[in-house]
């Protein structure tokens, strides 16, 4: 009977609906709320401005960057160019045929591929950054707040806090340019940031490109030595295969008593004797006292004067060029990145107003229990 009693009751109240409600009703509901709405408004516009205002900063320092240009590595290009007659060919019947091994060392693509590899190198972001007083901070803090916890969890951690700050050291691609970006928590911190890293970076792009170099000509200067060695070998053996036909020819010659030059002797024997005895002694020593290998292999002849030029040229370390070119130097950025403290001041506020007329639209409308 309870129950039945309870059914009659709700079935007798009037429910509003959808049709019952319209755009005056809602009106008059907002106005008689507007209280609510103004302190919903005021509240979330307040916490809005709070965060705004205690949100750590971001500001970004901005650089654009392309392939270098022919005089941001003259110094460079002529070092390598300097190398050049050692890789060349020189044959026989004069003509040289130029080698093209030493041009994609000097091609502007090559050097500014090295910069861009090095500055997205994980291994030289880690090694920059280690020295930046605000991410030693932030390491600090992340160690004493894992202090207890598992080796595994401290790695994580850290790990997390390093692909934060990696993050902060960005280089965009577009066409043949690269923006690059460096994020801190102020303009001039920003800007110290990025262009400390910009110099870290050309600096090692700069050792890497004169090692490949290095690498290309302590190639060829081994291969250089390995030809010296076999034509001296071959030399050797000639020069003593010939000294030995003129002794057997001489000893013929003599028991022949032939002392001075046939006509009518043949000159492709094995032991020619058709010069003569004075002749074949004149030669044997002559062969025996010869040292300049290079009379009997022509080719050693270039060989030791590639290897000469090699030992009289140098290799400098330290010469100065760049591995690309400024388009946009990087600048102290004028306007913090986030937060945008007026828009989250606005979308504070509006969220406030939106939330404080739903508020009052469902305290207006929903149906109340009846006591």
């Amino acid at each position: 009977m309870q129950q039945k009693g309870l059914l009659n009751r709700v079935s007798d109240v009037s429910l509003p609906s959808s049709d019952d409600i319209d755009s005056k009703d809602i009106i008059i509901a907002l106005w008689k709320g507007k209280l609510i709405i103004a302190v919903v408004t005021f509240v979330c516009a307040a916490i809005a401005v709070v965060y705004a205002l205690t949100a750590k900063q971001v500001w970004t320092t901005q650089s654009l960057i392309a392939y270098p240009q022919g005089s941001d590595f003259s110094d460079y290009r002529q070092m390598v160019s300097d190398y050049q007659p050692i890789f060349d060919i020189y044959q026989d019947d004069g003509t040289v045929l130029i080698s093209h091994k030493l041009d994609d060392i000097i091609l502007p693509k090559t050097l500014f591929d090295i910069f861009i590899q090095q500055f997205e190198s994980r291994a030289n972001k880690k090694a920059y950054i280690g020295d930046n007083v605000e991410f030693q901070r932030e390491l600090n803090q992340v160690k004493a707040d894992v202090q207890g916890s598992t080796e595994r969890d401290v790695t994580k951690q850290e790990s997390r806090l390093y692909n934060e700050w990696f993050a902060k050291l960005a280089a965009d691609h577009e066409a043949n340019q690269y923006t690059l970006q460096g994020q801190l928590s102020t303009a001039d911190d920003s800007y110290a940031f990025l262009s400390g890293y910009i110099d870290f970076v050309a600096e090692k792009s700069r050792s890497i490109a004169v090692a490949n170099f290095y690498s290309v000509v302590a190639s060829k200067r081994s291969e250089i030595m390995q030809q010296q060695a076999l034509f001296t070998d071959q030399a050797r053996s000639r020069l003593l295969n010939e000294r030995a036909q003129a002794q057997y020819a001489l000893e013929i010659a003599l028991a022949a008593g032939l002392d001075k030059p046939q006509q009518n002797l043949n000159s492709e024997d094995l032991f020619a004797i058709n010069i003569g005895a004075d002749a074949l002694a004149a030669k044997v020593k002559v062969l025996g006292g010869l040292t300049q290998l290079s009379i009997i292999e022509p080719r050693l002849h270039q060989l030791n004067a590639k290897f000469d030029l090699l030992n009289n040229l140098t290799i400098n370390p330290d010469v100065v060029f760049n591995t690309f070119q400024f388009i946009e130097s990087p600048e102290k950025p004028i306007s913090r990145t986030s937060p945008k403290r007026p828009l989250i001041a606005i979308f504070g506020a509006l969220f406030g107003g939106i939330l404080g007329a739903i508020i009052v639209l469902i305290r207006a409308f929903l149906p109340k229990k009846e006591d």
